[in-house]
């Protein structure tokens, strides 16, 4: 009986030791930008946000009925964000709808972002706390979502939006959505 002991007590660790191999071996070969959302195929959560530049003013999940566009988390504290705000530009002086949220920043800070980098969003909201980015289970900035015009979220890109990425991933299945 003292020898059963022995042996489960050398074999649980080396169990776990090997169960959390496999995990680790697995995430060598997985794809930290293809996180699966449950929310494609939803409508965007419900809430009540200011607007970046109005603490007076609110906006809701209407903002996302009427027409297809892109709803980007960005923050000041993100430098990735940074890079990428240019290429976000480039797709708003083409005429693309986009809506920004401003993801657990400053406000005074993100509006300054704001004028100096030029403002691609036609709406920006103010998430201060992260409770939208919570509902959208955003797990960091920038990510972006694609929206149809019913409002209902098509496809979630984790990172940085830009030419290569929209040109060769993005473009068509935007160009694809209603």
């Amino acid at each position: 009986m003292a020898n059963n002991r022995k042996r489960l007590v050398l074999l649980v660790p080396l169990a776990i030791f090997f169960v959390g191999c496999i995990f680790l071996f697995k995430g060598l070969y997985s794809d930290p930008r293809k996180l699966d959302s449950a929310l494609i195929g939803q409508p965007v959560p419900e809430f009540i946000l200011q607007d970046i530049y109005d603490e007076n003013k609110q906006h809701d999940a209407s903002i996302f009925k009427g027409q297809k566009m892109l709803l980007n988390v960005w923050a000041t504290w993100c430098p990735t964000c940074y890079a990428e705000h240019k290429f976000l530009n480039q797709l708003a002086a083409q005429g693309m709808y986009i809506v920004g949220m401003n993801y657990k920043d400053d406000r005074k800070k993100a509006i300054r972002w704001l004028t100096d980098l030029n403002d691609p969003y036609q709406i920006s909201l103010f998430d201060r706390d992260g409770m939208l980015g919570m509902d959208l289970g955003v797990y960091g900035a920038p990510e972006t979502y694609f929206i149809d015009s019913k409002g209902i979220i098509q496809y979630r890109h984790v990172g940085d939006l830009n030419e290569r990425i929209w040109k060769e991933q993005l473009a068509e299945l935007f160009d694809g959505m209603q």
